[in-house]
């Protein structure tokens, strides 16, 4: 059986991670989402299909023609015009049943080996709100009844998850399937027209569903999978008078030194330089060759590949992109005096975070000069900087 990815799309909600890499390859646990997603497939798939669009290169370089003994097919999908579309560029790369899956959330392999073994259908979970996403009504037999997409009223909690499977007639329903509002054709409209057959089905998914909507959504899930799915290793150098408890993972080549307390979770990766007297603290991610060193404390955060946090900075539920240099000094507020939520402008819009501790989002390269400040939600562009002791009170926008 195959499988299809969709991880064309450009994410600007992502933004400035998205700005330099395609969301599929974001990090969570120092694996890319599209890692997690192709381990969590189950043994009877045994070639995937990625549908690839913006800054395609990228992942076609980093995953080549074969992942995990499983054979990898390229297609391009030149212009997005919905996940519908998505999956007819596809056709001539499908002879049988396949599984759709969304490119940017991470998913349980019980839940995809379940789904797997069905004739047409969908995974549904749960939600305690589930307007956000598409809404399954289904009869006692889980038949879908219908499929309504943020519907205004809430009438089952099963949300659609964005994954599937489907025979290859689907793809002769898509044709038929007219356009949406936005001029796109889109999946759940297939769904919609294969419900009426009666022959459309939920598969109740058990496990998680770590959706990635906004760059704190990353924080989410790197927390959940360290608490949950994370087996630490200890493959590096640590010194005798470092103090490290709870699971901690420790790359290759990496030197924890003097003075250095880590309080796990926490994933370090390879060949990175820890301390002296640092302090990491639980449901952190360090990177490859990062730095963490004298006086500065990593809370809840994520540093991607090269990021330096290399004296008395503070990062707190934050985000650094690869090769983000702090200058000394450099501090991550995230906490507001009143205690309610934070909240990022996201395409000029102000989105509440649902998060009462939220730092910063750093794209790649960005360097700070000594003694910035930087306020809860705020997102630096890639390759922009500041200079010694400025307070960044808004975004630092730069070039797209």
């Amino acid at each position: 059986m195959k499988a299809v990815i969709m991880a064309a799309g450009k994410s600007t909600r992502t933004y400035p991670l998205t700005l330099t890499r395609p969301k599929a390859l974001l990090p969570v646990c120092n694996k890319s989402i599209l890692e997690h997603q192709l381990d969590a497939l189950p043994d009877c798939i045994d070639e995937v299909v990625l549908v690839v669009g913006y800054r395609g290169d990228m992942i076609r370089e980093r995953f080549g023609d074969a992942f995990g003994g499983r054979r990898l097919h390229y297609v391009e999908q030149k212009q997005q015009r919905g996940t519908g579309h998505a999956v007819l560029v596809c056709e001539d790369a499908i002879d049988g049943p396949f599984i759709v899956m969304n490119g940017d959330d991470l998913f349980a392999a019980e839940d995809l080996a379940r789904l797997a073994q069905a004739d047409q259908a969908a995974l549904a979970k749960r939600a305690e709100d589930p307007r956000l996403y598409g809404i399954y009504e289904t009869d006692a037999e889980g038949r879908v009844i219908r499929l309504v997409e943020k519907p205004s009223e809430v009438f089952s909690n099963l949300a659609n998850i964005g994954v599937y499977k489907f025979n290859p007639d689907v793809f002769e329903v898509l044709r038929r399937t007219p356009l949406s509002e936005r001029g796109e054709i889109e999946i759940t409209s297939a769904v919609q027209t294969l419900a009426e057959t009666g022959e459309f089905r939920v598969v109740e998914a058990a496990g998680y569903w770590l959706p990635i909507g906004y760059p704190w959504h990353l924080l989410d899930a790197n927390a959940y999978l360290l608490d949950h799915h994370f087996r630490p290793e200890v493959l590096g150098e640590i010194h005798p008078a470092a103090h490290c408890t709870g699971p901690v993972a420790v790359g290759r080549g990496t030197v924890i030194r003097a003075g250095a307390v880590i309080e796990g979770p926490v994933c370090i990766g390879d060949d990175c330089r820890i301390g002296p007297n640092c302090w990491i603290r639980p449901h952190s991610t360090i990177g490859h060759r990062c730095i963490v060193s004298q006086a500065s404390e990593i809370k809840n955060s994520i540093l991607m590949n090269g990021a330096c946090a290399p004296h008395q900075n503070y990062v707190g539920d934050s985000i650094l992109g690869e090769k983000v240099n702090l200058g000394c000094g450099t501090v991550t507020a995230n906490f507001r005096h009143d205690g309610r939520t934070h909240g990022s402008v996201i395409q000029g819009v102000l989105i509440d975070s649902g998060r009462t501790k939220l730092g910063a989002v750093f794209g790649d390269h960005v360097h700070t000069g000594i003694n910035t400040s930087i306020y809860p939600g705020r997102k630096l562009w890639p390759h922009t900087f500041t200079r010694p002791g400025e307070i960044v009170d808004r975004d630092i926008i730069g070039e797209e």
